[in-house]
Parts: C-alpha cells; sequence; structure tokens
C-alpha cells in the first residue's frame, strides 16, 4: 500500500468516525426491510432444524434453557458489535475495529479467518443443500445439485447488493413462515386437542419424563457449543454497514430484534415442540420439526421441513459469497491482501473477491463427488471455531473502544450497549466455556485441532508480508475527537 492509499483510507475513517456516511465505494441498496430480514435470518439456520434433534436427546427440555443463556449472550455480543458500528459503520466490521483497536496484526488475523468461515460454510451449507435435493429425486448426483446452486448464487451476488438483500428477504421469509406455522399448530394441539398427537400432549412433557434436567446439568453444558453453532452468522449484519441506507436507523432496530427474534424462533418452538412431543421420542440427525409434524399427523411435514432446511443453506451460502468479497477487499485495502481484491465494478460490488471466494466454494462440488456419504462431516470441524473468534475480537473492541471513549479519546457511541463492561466480560467468559467444553467433547475436539494449524499460517504469513509491505502493518491514526 502506498503512502497515498494509506493516507486516503485514514481520510475515509476519520469521516467515518466523525459521522459521516462513507460507503467506502459501496452503493447502500440494502433497505430497512432486507436488513430486518438478514439479521433475522442470520439467527435461523440448519443448526435450529436439524441440529437441535441431537441437542435434545443429549439434553432434554434443559436445551431450552441452554438456547436461553445462549441467546442473552448473542444479544450481549450483538449490542457490542452495534455500538462500534454507530461508532463507525464500515463494511470491514470486526476486522476494522481489531485493526484499530487491538493492531493491524489482529485487524488481519480476523479478516482473513473471518473470510475462511465463510468459505468452509459456504462448502458446509452447499454440501447440506445437494443432500436436501436427493430427499425429492435421488437419481440427481449430488454434486451436480452443489455445483448448480454455487454458479446461481453466485451470479446473483453478482448482479446487485439489491438482489442479494432481495434473496435474504425471501429465504429468511420460508424459514420465519415454517417456524409460525409450527408453533401455531402445535398451539392448536396443547389447546383444542386435535390430530392423534392431542392426546398426549401437554406442557408437563417438560419436566415429567425425569425432569428438566433428565441426563443432568453436565449433559446441558455439554450441548452448548451446538447450541453456539445455530448463532453463528447473526454477527453478519454488521458486514452490511457500508452498504445499509441509513445505517444509524436500520442497523440498530436489526440489532434490537435479537432479543424477540430468539425468545420467539428458537425458545417459543422448542417450548411447543417439547410440550407436543416428548424429548425421549426425539433421535440424533432426525429434525425435531419432522417429529413435530408426524406426530400430529402431517404426512407432509418432512418434505415442508425439507424445503425449509434446503433454503436455510443455500441462505447461508448467499451470505457466504457476499460477506467473502467485502473482506477480501478490506484487507486489500490495508494493503493486508493481494491488491487485486481492491477494485469495485461498475455496479459497486467486489467482484473479484466473491469470484475468488465462490471459486474456493466450488472445492465443496469435488468433495460430493468423491466423498458424497462423509462431505458434511470433512468440512465442518472449522466453522464453528472460527466463527467464535469474531464473536471474540467484537468484544475485545467494545471494551476498547468503550475505554476510550469514557476517556474522552474518542467520540461517545449513539448506541451504546447496556450493562458494559460487564455484558461483555460475561459473553467472552461463556465463549471461553464453551471453548473449553469443545475440548472435552471428543466429537468436537478436532474443531480445536485446526486452531493451531491456521494461527500458525496467520503468523508466519504476517511475518513474511510485513517485511515486503511494513507500512500495511504500522498503526494508523483513527477518528479522534475534534
Amino acid at each position: 500500500m502506498t503512502s497515498e492509499q494509506v493516507a486516503d483510507r485514514t481520510a475515509v475513517r476519520d469521516g467515518e468516525g466523525s459521522g459521516k456516511e462513507a460507503s467506502e465505494g459501496y452503493q447502500r441498496g440494502l433497505g430497512n426491510r432486507q436488513i430486518q430480514m438478514i439479521a433475522i435470518g442470520g439467527a435461523i439456520g440448519t443448526g435450529l432444524f436439524l441440529g437441535a434433534g441431537r441437542a435434545i436427546s443429549k439434553a432434554g427440555p434443559s436445551l431450552i434453557l441452554a438456547y436461553a443463556i445462549a441467546g442473552l449472550v448473542i444479544f450481549f455480543i450483538m449490542r457490542a458489535l452495534g455500538e462500534l458500528l454507530m461508532y463507525r459503520p464500515v463494511s470491514g466490521s470486526f476486522s476494522d475495529y481489531a485493526r484499530e483497536f487491538l493492531g493491524p496484526f489482529w485487524g488481519y488475523v480476523t479478516g482473513w479467518t473471518y473470510w475462511l468461515f465463510w468459505v468452509v460454510t459456504g462448502i458446509v451449507e452447499v454440501t447440506a443443500a445437494a443432500s436436501y435435493v436427493q430427499y425429492w429425486n435421488k437419481s440427481i448426483p449430488q454434486w451436480v445439485s452443489a455445483l448448480v446452486f454455487t454458479v446461481i448464487l453466485y451470479f446473483a451476488n453478482l448482479i446487485s447488493v439489491k438482489l442479494f438483500g432481495e434473496l435474504e428477504f425471501w429465504f429468511s421469509m420460508v424459514k420465519v413462515t415454517a417456524i409460525i406455522g409450527m408453533i401455531l399448530i402445535g398451539i392448536g394441539v396443547l389447546t383444542i386437542g386435535f390430530s392423534d398427537a392431542g392426546d398426549t400432549a401437554t406442557v408437563s412433557n417438560l419436566w415429567n419424563d425425569g425432569g428438566f434436567f433428565p441426563h443432568g446439568i453436565g449433559n446441558t453444558l455439554m450441548t452448548l457449543q451446538i447450541v453456539m453453532f445455530a448463532f453463528l452468522a447473526v454477527e453478519l449484519v454488521g458486514v452490511t454497514a457500508g452498504e445499509a441506507k441509513d445505517p444509524e436507523k436500520t442497523l440498530p432496530k436489526a440489532i434490537n430484534t435479537v432479543p424477540w427474534r430468539i425468545a420467539v424462533f428458537y425458545i417459543g418452538a422448542l417450548i411447543i415442540i417439547l410440550a407436543v412431543v416428548p424429548w425421549g421420542e426425539f433421535m440424533p440427525g432426525v429434525s425435531p420439526f419432522v417429529a413435530a409434524f408426524q406426530k400430529i399427523g402431517l404426512p407432509a411435514g418432512a418434505g415442508i421441513v425439507n424445503f425449509v432446511v434446503l433454503t436455510a443453506a443455500l441462505s447461508s451460502c448467499n451470505s457466504g459469497m457476499y460477506s467473502t468479497g467485502r473482506m477480501l477487499r478490506d484487507l486489500s485495502l490495508n494493503g493486508q491482501g493481494p491488491k487485486f481484491f481492491g477494485q469495485l465494478s461498475k455496479k459497486g460490488l467486489p467482484l473479484r473477491g466473491t469470484t475468488f471466494s465462490a471459486a474456493l466454494m466450488l472445492v465443496g462440488v469435488v468433495i460430493n463427488y468423491e466423498w458424497p456419504g462423509k462431505a458434511f462431516d470433512y468440512v465442518v470441524s472449522f466453522a464453528t471455531i472460527s466463527g467464535m473468534w469474531a464473536w471474540i475480537m467484537i468484544l475485545v473492541c467494545q471494551l476498547r473502544y468503550r475505554r476510550k471513549a469514557d476517556r474522552g479519546e474518542l467520540p461517545q457511541s449513539a448506541f451504546r450497549a447496556p450493562g458494559a463492561p460487564w455484558t461483555s466480560l460475561f459473553a467472552l467468559a461463556f465463549i471461553f466455556m464453551v471453548i473449553v467444553m469443545m475440548g472435552i467433547d471428543k466429537d468436537a475436539r478436532v474443531s480445536l485441532y485446526c486452531a493451531p494449524v491456521w494461527a500458525a499460517i496467520m503468523w508466519v504469513s504476517y511475518i513474511v508480508l510485513k517485511k515486503r509491505n511494513p507500512e500495511a502493518f504500522e498503526r494508523k491514526e483513527y477518528s479522534q475527537v475534534s
């Protein structure tokens, strides 16, 4: 990065820090309706529709409490992110904040880690989507579906940011409609008693069979990693900051809806499902929504849920293509990534970064071709730990920012996180506890084996790049109080 580029970049940041909207060359094409649904969609994924079955079999009804506590932690994380976004709304988001408050190395690691998280997640989700297609037609090879989905979503991301927002809006609408439908049907079974499930459906199912903690508190704690995986991508709304219309209004509104989204779509849905179907009837690998529909006697239920999880997987892959291009451009503008990724298309889109990331996601097609039965397991292990790294950076940066703002060194955010710094410290402690739980669980331990390897790659590449371009890794002056 040249000195002129550094100066230009710093000038842009100063404008942002002063409260001016700087879109970094992007078009602000995401309206309130789309931002709201992106925020909702980020909190509802395949972790709820599929992963909850395994968690219920481990923890029983106490999974409701696990989701409630984890949901509270997610709200603390999002409010910390919101405070930073209102200080400087930039598309680099937590990578940019890590660069400012912790130093260039941490911004470098965070940007590349979050980029890799979405590439890996994209491979996982396109793999999952391809497997869901086989529910309707087993004659279609898994790799063909993976290829078709990857290509379609890639071209959708090249047209305009508004089309990305529309896709996410409708993907999220499908998920929301399915959950609300399940809740309403379940309430009908509990109150009116229609269908065969009405004979056994009762709220007391939440504590009748072995109590609320049938396998003990320890097993409930062990499900926290599954629960947190379900919430991964909720922070994506922060990456939209550079392209959101009126971010000072739309982003706080989206973040403040986190508690009721979690209350309705996770806690509410689980309470109804576990009241309709006794927890002992759930099996790992079987969607609790499918089990509930079958218990109620709706034969189309399995097909409905399969369609919903298909859209959830495609939504996640779509989000991955969106965010990876922005992360690569942010790294490029800071001299911490190839200059090639810094250019925008005429439509204000990071075409080169998106294309490169989509090409890597095609690795998922190869995996689906070579190992269709084990494809999901081969690539999922790194997603959880790399996603939680972004949350850790958000919280640490918010703590550093708040300390500086309270000393008068930086302007106060218009959207201060309530209860901070204690809420942020609690959230950090909770995340580290989940990481410890992952280390104890032999099935999840492989996630932690990947982390040192990636850390070594980051450290070596940092040393090499710093020698070649030391200016890119020097601390820069950001916005100050005037």
